[in-house]
């Protein structure tokens, strides 16, 4: 289920193999003692608080460096940190290796992309709140059971209130339809992650694949914001967004799950939706009406009961 992420491991994730708690006491440790005080449930909120923080001060930035530009300075920041951080080998990979790592870097890529383009448009927590449901939609595919229908209608009613009714009229509709696009690229970005974390050790694919993200983003970036990246404000606000969101968020996750079981972890980020809520009202000033807070509300729940259903079914599948 564990899934290194350059931005959010997501609900779906109980439906990747277990990574994680079977390290044991020993290497939890040896975690930063400060960081290690918060105990793993409070480090897994505490990424999920720097994510979507991190995205709330993306949005502030846009104005000074575009969408892309944006995007370009998350992703190339964060690259460089984990290349330095992870130091992966570069040889004695296969070519499938290397195809799967492209790939896993090129939806990562996209999967940014889309999401900032939607921020630019729409409040930060409906953005949030239809993009889970790339992995949610994941999630009850891969468990194939009946129970997960309800989990489902419960996603789809959020959605209806979200919208206003089922028109989305007070939500710009290129905004979600690229909130929705970033959705199938999550669930595409959670297989290609499980894919690539068994092809190379640690976090090294990941690393390699943020790289992959940051040289094909590049070109967008420069072709909208041109020599406005290179401004140290700029350059300054970008680094910030790229730790909150990415860095901060996958360190705090990695010692969490050296203590705290896949399946919790997967619970806990289903919060998201909620916490991105917050962080739009204290710092974008994204007040929410009620429909809009209880369609959240009935999209996290139904992200909740999808991980137990299948968490439960997995448990269920191995003899006692």
């Amino acid at each position: 289920m564990t899934l290194p992420r350059a931005d959010r491991s997501a609900p779906a994730a109980a439906t990747t193999p277990p990574a994680g708690p079977a390290t044991g006491s020993a290497r939890a440790s040896r975690a930063p003692r400060g960081l290690g005080a918060l105990g793993p449930v409070g480090l897994v909120l505490a990424g999920g608080i720097s994510v979507q923080f991190g995205g709330a001060l993306a949005v502030t930035l846009m104005p000074r460096a575009g969408a892309l530009g944006v995007v370009t300075l998350r992703l190339a920041v964060a690259a460089l940190v984990m290349l330095v951080v992870c130091r992966p080998r570069l040889r004695g990979h296969s070519r499938t290796d290397w195809g799967t790592v492209v790939v896993f870097g090129a939806t990562m890529a996209a999967m940014n992309g889309l999401f900032y383009q939607s921020v630019a448009r729409i409040p930060l927590g409906p953005a949030v709140t239809l993009e889970v449901l790339g992995p949610l939609a994941l999630s009850v595919l891969a468990s194939r059971r009946a129970v997960n229908l309800v989990w489902a209608g419960l996603a789809l009613c959020g959605v209806f209130l979200l919208g206003g009714g089922g028109d989305f009229g007070a939500l710009d509709p290129l905004g979600v339809a690229f909130a929705l696009a970033a959705g199938l690229m999550w669930a595409l970005y959670i297989l290609f992650s499980a894919r690539t974390g068994r092809r190379f050790p640690q976090a090294d694919g990941l690393a390699l694949a943020m790289a992959v993200a940051a040289v094909l983003f590049l070109p967008l970036g420069i072709a909208e914001s041109g020599t406005r990246l290179l401004d140290p404000t700029t350059l300054a606000l970008g680094s910030a967004v790229a730790v909150l969101s990415s860095v901060l968020p996958y360190t705090l996750e990695l010692l969490a799950l050296r203590r705290l079981p896949a399946s919790t972890f997967a619970v806990l980020m289903s919060l998201e939706p909620a916490i991105a809520a917050t962080a739009g009202f204290l710092i974008l000033d994204q007040a929410l009406a009620a429909t809009e807070a209880l369609a959240i509300a009935l999209v996290v729940g139904a992200s909740m009961g999808a991980v137990r259903t299948q968490v439960g079914r997995g448990k269920a599948g191995v003899p006692g």
